[in-house]
């Protein structure tokens, strides 16, 4: 296996994959990332065995096709520490794995890459297509309202409600409620609605892998796991499994029901002065609503 590219890509891809590589794993093989090289593209793997991420590494040149397993926090500062627009060269002859640059030579162990456990590709089938502003809003307004220690293991995660029109995210912890909706299409084919509860953590991670590209993400549910695909990355992770609440009877429906409409800036100012007077014990405020005006007291 052999592999051509410069400090910044190869440093970004690293960085991408990195996140779900575990510090500390039962299995040892977890603590690597997978390089995979063949014609003209490579492509780096990494998994924690609940989120598993695939991304490809821009700008290569190959000469030999190959797979190898190499150290995740090595590579990383390896890469890191050397200067901008350095090129690296990475070859594996099956016993270990030689990184070169212009004036450092780094010797690797190699482990077996058929050990690694493998990552979910995105399907080639039709999926759900959805703008990334959306998604990423989509992220902002809904993860935060989760609950992971809950045992109630579906209020760890965001559900997504897609239709070929719509998308709508709701995430609870029981006590509170986020709720955003937007719109959606199904690109290569027909798809029926579906509802996956997608863990809060993989939501945080397709944030961060939007960057600041406004290429459409791809969204596929196969099996128990749900797959995005933005840009150069495929994330996936096994869908969380329960029973999310019935969110729609938090909202009244009913036609004599209040609707209060208050701009978004003054609001927050007003709850976060009247939030300073609170306490442990006490961190309620109250909303008085009157004629033309809302007091917090």
């Amino acid at each position: 296996m052999n592999l051509r590219c410069t400090r910044e890509p190869l440093l970004a891809a690293l960085q991408t994959a990195a996140v779900v590589v575990p510090t500390r794993s039962t299995r040892p093989v977890l603590t690597n990332v997978k390089l995979d090289v063949d014609g003209s593209t490579a492509v780096l793997s990494a998994t924690d065995l609940e989120i598993g991420i695939r991304t490809e590494i821009e700008g290569v040149e190959t000469t030999a096709a190959g797979s190898v397993l190499l150290p995740s926090g090595r590579l990383m500062a390896i890469v890191r520490e050397s200067p901008p627009g350095t090129t690296f060269e990475i070859e594996s002859d099956g016993n270990a794995t030689v990184v070169k640059a212009a004036r450092s030579q780094f010797r690797l162990p190699a482990e077996d890459p058929v050990e690694f456990p493998s990552v979910v590709t995105f399907p080639a089938d039709a999926c759900f297509e959805l703008s990334t502003p959306l998604v990423r809003e989509l992220v902002r307004r809904t993860v935060f309202a989760t609950d992971n220690e809950s045992s109630r293991y579906a209020l760890g995660g965001v559900l997504l409600e897609l239709t070929d029109a719509t998308v709508v995210a709701v995430g609870t912890d029981g006590r509170r409620l986020a709720k955003m909706e937007g719109p959606s299409s199904i690109q290569g084919g027909e798809l029926p609605a579906t509802q996956p509860i997608v863990p809060a953590r993989a939501m945080q991670l397709i944030e961060r892998s939007l960057g600041d590209a406004e290429t459409p993400v791809k969204l596929a549910v196969q099996g128990s796991d749900v797959l995005i695909h933005t840009g150069h990355t495929t994330i996936s992770a096994r869908l969380v499994e329960g029973r999310f609440p019935r969110w729609r009877d938090v909202f009244p429906d009913r036609p004599d029901a209040v609707r209060v409409k208050v701009v978004a800036g003054p609001l927050l100012s007003a709850v976060r002065q009247a939030a300073i007077v609170t306490s442990e014990q006490s961190k309620g405020v109250d909303f008085g609503f009157e004629s033309g005006q809302l007091v917090l007291a």
